[in-house]
């Protein structure tokens, strides 16, 4: 319809390894999210790639986020539609390429891309959204940890904050810190997953207030050049998460500390914490723990 030639590429192999780190991610006790990895390996690693070699200037994908500039430097952006940023989980995009990225819708409204798109005639103009993982589309995230990491499924116990067993559970590989749902444990009182001890094949929990944090430690932390070692930023710590104002403390390598105003619900090691000034995205890095 648009006259523009088409190329498929085959990324098969490069795929298999993001649906594999998704399944060690779970067997290790962390909670995956293969999008930002996909992000940074494929379409803006890959295609990259293929784009230098087709003598193509920029790449040019349809995530709600945009381009700007800060100090100087091109910098990643929230989208302007709030209910559809994507830009938490495109922060590991290395910033020396990101003068060669664009993004056409990040100054749309999902329903400003609907009727352009009707008014001519795409056939996909009403095409439901995507809000789930690409390969995980019944969200049986266990199936494929089963599949691939079949250790990450022995039956082991399930204990309170005081150790105690309180039950048993099938495999570290169905759960994730903050979970409350699926445990099918009795205790007169909600109960939350707290930790997952993969050594001991133990699922910890405790009450609602055990859940709750105001510092985390993340490592393989990527941010933009020049900011000091200590700083301040909104930080989201899961796709849904409304940023949160915190304090950012280099610890050395590439580990920070970062501690919230307020407490955070569910700080999940394996999800990224991304780092905000207002509508710019500071960087990021991977949770290790609360």
């Amino acid at each position: 319809m648009l006259g523009a030639p088409f190329y498929a590429l085959n990324f098969k192999q490069e795929f298999d390894g993001i649906i594999q780190y998704f399944a060690d991610e779970y067997a290790r006790g962390r909670t995956p999210n293969p999008c930002v990895v996909c992000n940074d390996k494929l379409k803006f690693g890959r295609l990259l790639d293929y784009a230098d070699a087709v003598g193509a200037d920029y790449v040019a994908t349809g995530h709600y986020a945009r381009i700007g500039r800060r100090d100087g430097r091109p910098a990643l952006m929230r989208g302007v539609d709030a209910a559809k940023d994507q830009s938490y989980v495109l922060f590991g995009i290395d910033p020396a390429v990101l003068d060669r990225i664009i993004f056409p819708i990040g100054g749309l409204t999902k329903p400003e891309v609907r009727r352009i798109a009707a008014a001519r005639g795409l056939p996909n103009q009403d095409k439901p959204d995507s809000v789930e993982i690409c390969f995980v589309p019944d969200r049986d995230y266990a199936r494929i940890v089963r599949q691939r990491r079949p250790d990450a499924f022995r039956p082991g116990d399930v204990v309170d904050e005081h150790g105690a067993v309180i039950g048993r559970h099938e495999g570290i590989g169905c759960f994730t810190v903050g979970q409350r749902r699926g445990l099918r444990i009795a205790t007169g009182k909600p109960i939350y997953v707290t930790e997952l001890d993969v050594e001991n094949n133990r699922v910890r929990t405790g009450d609602a207030a055990a859940v709750q944090s105001r510092t985390l430690l993340a490592d393989r932390v990527r941010v933009m050049p020049g900011l000091p070692d200590e700083f301040q930023a909104e930080v989201k710590i899961r796709y849904l998460h409304r940023a949160a104002p915190a304090r950012v403390t280099w610890l050395g390598g590439d580990r920070v500390q970062v501690t919230f105003d307020q407490p955070q619900t569910a700080i999940t090691p394996g999800q990224a914490a991304v780092f905000y000034d207002g509508d710019f995205v500071l960087g990021g890095g991977w949770i290790v723990h609360s």
